[in-house]
């Protein structure tokens, strides 16, 4: 998947969040979005998964030489985000085979590879509205980057983790992400440390 963007701009009433973006995300390679906390970040990123619409310029997706409709993007991405709510009233199983239907896996991944990457193989049945916060960062991280898509899309990947849970995200890193187009909003370095190439969003103000 590749993503190419036109004079983008996003406002919210009269106010710019972001303007005069002109920016191509090429398939396989990785990129950090960068900026302070409200700077546009994730609503740039909404813009790029094609939930959220510019308010001007063109965005154009590509995968394998075709072009790609916005309203169908979701079909090949993974996200992960502060927002993005999981069903809590769904147990750890339900909610991986829930997410499972929509997305493949990656190659050599089922549901009990899933939990035992978790290491929550005794909160299988577990509601997940009982998890932790960062058992719920745990989750989402896990479920995006084991799901076979050709884009991930993180926003603040570390949130709610400790050391040994950032630990944890550079392995998933290292072992999910290689061919992928992959996007993290972070303005934290160890988020993004991995990353060719960046766009810092207080550029186009």
């Amino acid at each position: 998947m590749s993503i190419t963007l036109n004079d983008i701009g996003r406002r919210f009433n009269r106010d710019w969040i972001f303007k005069g973006v002109n920016y191509s995300f090429a398939a396989g390679e990785s990129y950090a979005v960068l900026g302070p906390n409200g700077s546009g970040k994730s609503t740039l990123l909404q813009v790029l998964n094609g939930s959220l619409s510019p308010s001007k310029g063109k965005i154009s997706f590509s995968l394998d030489g075709s072009d790609v409709e916005a309203e169908q993007v979701f079909k090949h991405l993974s996200l992960a985000a502060p927002y993005l709510e999981l069903i809590e009233e769904f147990t750890l199983a339900e909610v991986i085979d829930f997410n499972f239907k929509f997305k493949p896996y990656k190659p050599g991944i089922n549901q009990v590879g899933l939990i035992n990457l978790l290491n929550m193989q005794s909160s299988k049945n577990k509601l997940v509205k009982y998890f932790s916060s960062g058992m719920k960062q745990r989750l989402k991280l896990a479920l995006a980057f084991c799901s076979d898509t050709p884009m991930l899309m993180l926003d603040e990947p570390t949130s709610n983790l400790d050391t040994q849970g950032v630990d944890w995200y550079l392995s998933l890193v290292e072992r999910f992400s290689a061919g992928r187009l992959t996007i993290i909003c972070s303005n934290q370095e160890h988020e993004y440390s991995f990353c060719s190439n960046s766009l810092n969003i207080v550029d186009y103000k």
